[in-house]
């Protein structure tokens, strides 16, 4: 059963994206790219969202 972390190599400011191309098996930029559309997109809900999806996702061991 395949875990969602955040990423302990792959990070930039947090690991979530990082964390999410390792669990999808793709490129993290491509959810970097995303989370920047969605920020511009949504008036910045997307940091908001960005910060709370990393307070609740754990790091890994």
């Amino acid at each position: 059963m395949k875990k969602l972390f955040l990423s302990n190599t792959d990070r930039k400011i947090g690991g979530l994206c990082g964390g999410l191309g390792e669990y999808f098996g793709m490129d993290s930029t491509i959810f970097r790219i995303i989370l920047i559309l969605i920020a511009i997109l949504s008036f910045g809900l997307g940091i908001i969202v960005y910060l709370a999806v990393w307070a609740v996702i754990p790091r890994k061991p």
